[in-house]
């Protein structure tokens, strides 16, 4: 499988697929900002800004039929992410998190969502078409935490329609996301993580989150395991230091923008993403793509919570 290719003549689709909470942001004086976030939401509305009108961007999750729900399918239609499929379950909630943030701008995320609806994204009825559409989008981009939301069951969903996808020709990015407290076991992780890879073209990694679940010893030893999966795109993202890339048989780095002043972290990795992709997707090369990460990163960490206005 080939590295991702510039846009052509037709305009790409692009499918993401995850989880998106309401999000509670907690101010100095204790009270709380309500908006919504996620981490695969937060790159669909980074990815959506930064392609215009380049490229069809949609959003694949479940919600309830609440009014929360209703509020959420406004603010993506409005930022020009397609709704076509996303499923409203009746009876059921989007998962609920607060960000509660410290002096130096590191977030703490206290979290609701063992009920949410995005369980049962891949396992409805109403999933089957989905499922079926999803192979013929030029890009599907998924996370870890989508892994661990979807299940045992909508992974396998899952792995059979990236392995689809891939046979058309189809690019699979993915970000490794790993948040523990989402797994049975870290075992459980592993396997889960190890079953996606080996159908990846772009993996954007954070380094803290391999070494968490993977232990390894260092970055070589990230890109050795990513080189023996066949992984023909890797990004090491490492917050403030450069970030690191192995891609057309070669390795180099991209140095991060400094900031004076760290507001909040959240979705520094998310907006990273998006723009890195959207870079790739125009024709970019991956150290171009890298810019762009860094450069949007640097002023989503600048204003409070996942979404900067636009």
């Amino acid at each position: 499988m080939s590295t991702l290719s510039p846009l052509g003549p037709n305009t790409p689709r692009i499918a993401l697929i995850g989880e998106c909470m309401i999000e509670l942001q907690q101010r100095a004086d204790g009270s709380l900002q309500q908006s919504f976030g996620g981490d695969t939401l937060n790159t669909a509305v980074y990815l959506s800004r930064a392609m215009e009108d380049k490229a069809q961007v949609d959003y694949v999750t479940a919600l309830g039929d609440d009014s929360f729900s209703d509020a959420m399918c406004q603010v993506w239609t409005s930022e020009g992410i397609g709704l076509d499929l996303v499923q409203r379950l009746p009876g059921r909630l989007p998962g609920l998190y607060c960000i509660q943030t410290d002096a130096a701008g590191e977030r703490r995320f206290l979290y609701w969502r063992n009920e949410a609806a995005v369980r049962d994204c891949f396992t409805t009825p109403a999933a089957a078409p989905i499922l079926a559409a999803l192979p013929d989008y030029d890009v599907l981009y998924f996370s870890g935490i989508t892994l661990a939301v979807l299940g045992a069951l909508g992974r396998e969903k899952l792995i059979d329609t990236l392995i689809e996808a891939r046979q058309r020709d189809a690019r699979i990015v993915f970000d490794n996301n790993y948040r523990p407290r989402l797994w049975v076991s870290q075992e459980e992780a592993r396997a889960a993580y190890r079953s996606v890879l080996p159908h990846v073209d772009i993996a954007l990694l954070t380094v803290d989150d391999e070494q968490a679940l993977f232990h390894f010893a260092d970055c070589d030893a990230v890109f050795e395991a990513y080189a023996q999966i066949g992984t023909p795109e890797v990004v090491l993202k490492r917050g403030a230091e450069p970030c690191l890339i192995m891609a057309e048989g070669e390795r180099f780095e991209v140095p991060a923008h400094k900031v004076e002043k760290v507001v909040d972290t959240t979705a520094a990795g998310d907006s990273f993403s998006a723009a890195y992709l959207a870079s790739r997707l125009m024709g970019g090369s991956p150290a171009e793509a890298a810019e762009a990460g860094h450069s949007l990163a640097s002023r989503v960490i600048q204003v409070a919570g996942a979404l900067i206005p636009k």
